[in-house]
């Protein structure tokens, strides 16, 4: 390279996102600059296929107009360099925006210096540092694999289907499409559900003054007894009535519970919505921010976690050893197990990469809180607690099992007794209410204290308690539960979880009743013209058997040509079916119960960018239009109504209907009134219920 005179000489540490570059530079020192490629600066053109299919599949990149001043300031940086350091992150995507780095920068591969750390710590970089590798090519070929995969379905696929619905902009993908389904099949199988009746049936007894009560198990002929109408509970009754209440059988063990292993990514998001509140889009976000750093007084910027798109629970020999130090510095010798506790990642994990984790076991939760926001506080609070007990002795339990017997009728009930709380102490999981034997079949009364109780004794009889019940249907999905059966199901990874699923709710293809996930009528008819099409690539087995030969391309060098290839030639062939097909699915128009002021006809449901809108169905003679929900407010700008709104994004915000002349939006409702204080929009505050200024700025912002 040629240097100008003067020009101060560095290294150049080139990272993704710009939050860290401050928590990075500190720990590389002089010498050193860090520059941000703000993620993808390189991708496939928008306007056309940008895939030559003819050509073994050869993707045309381009840069984007947004990032060209981004290319430009990469490569007068560079120019000025002694050495560039490739420091994206550490998974597929950031492999593959690493590739795109060489080529634009005229990078040749024997110079290349790639560099990766799971943490932002002084000793993983300067791990790193003295670590450079080349381009790891696997990787970025499977990345490019998903992408130009993702971009043949799509491109081909959306024409398709908007046609076929006589409906434009609609939208279908290779993950997204299969993830709907899950929606939809749930919604149905909540639709066909027939409730079934049955009844809980229990005896309150009592020894030693203790009393308790028990689960009729058996019936006389000593199997399971279920009892599904009055007419057998009423029978039971009659024939225990009176009976004598006696001990058949007591079995006591000591039962052990072992910690459940560190976060993976969809298990973080599963316990951030369900324990402290917080959606995929605020987890994601929140979570990022622990990774790349908080400001924490005289220590500067501080990452509090390590990398957080991961699907390992494998953790490193120096994070154990640490944490095993602190457990017994801090709990004693009996919280540290002997042995180190081991967690086995799924097959298909990146086990490169390690389970979510603290970076520092020292920085307790308490110890981070003056320096977090509420939601930063809470899921650090959650990752530190789930990593330390998952370094942790087991939990022990005296645990009890007394069958009884009543004039021939079976009785059990199960106790558990805590003996040595282990990793318990720091972390408990969400329980449900009744648990169940070992044979999976009896409920338990979990922590129901029991008298001694040996076999032969009588014990006293209160009285019977009988409900009469009913099966229920499935649960909807919620945020949370969806990303664990898109795990399961084995598709989509962990960085794609959030994007997908936020992506069929702005396509309106599916809506929210409070957390719960279902589909509309747009989801549904979606998804039963793609099944009638293209069932393979609806085949939920089929899209996970992807990812699997993904992970090959990436781990074994599978070549990615022919998996493309292998997918699209089938493909193509369907495509043609399916526009030549003659189509016999519609979509359904919702008539509203508001006729149009202006010609008399009921308005029906429309959906548009901004979601549902009640619409003539004389246009284009008529072209009356109308807000779908009720006004929240008046605006405080020009008195006109607002209305809820939710974004490309699918993000809940609230506007003007005077728009585009009146520009007024907010993302809390407005009340209609304006601050005093500041001009500024009052607000709800969506917690407290109570009203503030919308300008966070201002003093009355705060409750």
């Amino acid at each position: 390279m040629q240097f100008n005179e003067g020009v101060v000489l560095v290294k150049l540490v080139i990272i993704e996102g710009i939050g860290k570059k401050d928590t990075i530079k500190k720990y590389l020192g002089a010498g050193f600059e860090v520059v941000a490629t703000g993620g993808h600066f390189r991708d496939l053109q928008k306007s056309t296929l940008s895939v030559d299919v003819e050509n073994n599949y050869t993707p045309k990149y381009v840069v984007p107009r947004d990032k060209a001043d981004t290319v430009k300031r990469l490569k007068e940086k560079a120019s000025k360099a002694t050495e560039i350091l490739i420091a994206t992150d550490p998974d597929r995507e950031g492999e593959a925006i690493g590739w795109h780095l060489t080529h634009v920068l005229g990078i040749k591969p024997e110079d290349v210096q790639r560099i990766v750390f799971n943490e932002i710590t002084k000793s993983a970089i300067q791990g790193a540092l003295a670590q450079p590798r080349g381009i790891d090519e696997n990787l970025v070929n499977a990345q490019q694999a998903r992408r130009i995969l993702d971009r043949l379905v799509g491109y081909r696929l959306s024409p398709v289907v908007s046609k076929k619905l006589k409906k434009s902009k609609l939208s279908a993908g290779r993950v997204q499409s299969v993830t709907l389904k899950l929606v939809v099949l749930r919604e149905r199988e909540i639709m066909n559900f027939v409730p079934e009746e049955f009844w809980d049936f229990f005896a309150h007894l009592e020894k030693d003054k203790i009393a308790f009560r028990a689960a009729l198990a058996t019936g006389r002929d000593g199997k399971k007894l279920k009892l599904v109408s009055k007419e057998g509970v009423d029978e039971v009754v009659a024939a225990i009535d009176g009976a004598q209440y006696n001990v058949k059988a007591v079995k006591k063990s000591v039962t052990k519970s072992h910690a459940p292993a560190p976060y993976t990514t969809s298990s973080m998001q599963q316990d951030a919505l369900n324990k402290a509140g917080l959606s995929l889009a605020k987890c994601g976000r929140t979570a990022q921010d622990l990774y790349e750093g908080v400001e924490m007084g005289e220590m500067g910027k501080v990452a509090l976690v390590t990398y957080i798109r991961t699907d390992s629970v494998r953790v490193s020999p120096e994070a154990m050893h640490a944490t095993k130090q602190y457990i017994v510095e801090s709990f004693g010798d009996k919280y540290a197990p002997e042995k180190f506790n081991m967690y086995k990642s799924k097959k298909s994990a990146q086990d490169a990469h390690e389970a979510i984790r603290p970076t520092n076991i020292e920085m307790t939760p308490e110890r981070a809180k003056q320096y977090l926001s509420p939601d930063q506080y809470k899921l650090y609070r959650l990752i530190y607690n789930r990593f330390l007990a998952s370094q942790m002795s087991e939990a022990t339990f005296n645990s009890t099992a007394v069958d009884i017997d009543a004039n021939g009728y079976g009785f059990r009930v199960t106790g558990r007794v805590p003996i040595f709380d282990g990793w318990m102490k720091v972390y408990e999981e969400v329980r449900a209410t009744k648990k169940k034997t070992d044979d999976d079949e009896e409920p338990v009364e979990e922590n129901q204290k029991l008298p001694e109780m040996t076999e032969g004794d009588i014990l006293k009889f209160l009285k019977l308690e009988t409900a009469q019940k009913f099966t229920k249907p499935p649960a909807r999905y919620t945020e949370a539960t969806l990303v664990k059966a898109m795990e399961e199901a084995g598709i989509g990874r962990p960085a794609t979880y959030n994007p997908i699923i936020q992506n069929i709710a702005a396509r309106f293809y599916t809506e929210k009743e409070g957390k719960a996930i279902k589909p509309t009528d747009l989801g549904f008819t979606v998804v039963d013209l793609l099944e009638k099409y293209f069932s393979q690539v609806m085949d939920i087995n089929f899209t996970a058997g992807m990812e699997d030969k993904l992970d090959d391309i990436a781990y074994e060098g599978l070549d990615w040509v022919g998996v493309v290839d292998a997918f699209y030639k089938p493909f193509e062939g369907w495509i043609t079916e399916a526009l030549e097909g003659q189509d016999d699915i519609k979509l359904a128009i919702e008539e509203s119960d508001v006729p149009c002021e202006h010609c008399g006809k009921m308005l029906v449901v429309r959906i548009g960018r901004f979601g549902k809108f009640l619409a003539c169905p004389g246009y284009p003679e008529c072209k009356n239009i109308k807000p779908y929900d009720k006004p929240v407010a008046k605006c405080p700008k020009c008195q006109k109504d607002v209305y809820k709104r939710k974004s490309k994004k699918g993000r809940i915000f609230y506007g003007c209907s005077g728009y585009p002349n009146c520009d007024f939006i907010a993302w809390d409702a407005p009340t209609g009134e304006l601050c005093q204080a500041c001009g500024s929009a009052i607000v709800i505050d969506p917690k407290s219920k109570k009203e503030k200024c919308g300008n966070r700025d201002c003093p009355n912002s705060k409750i």
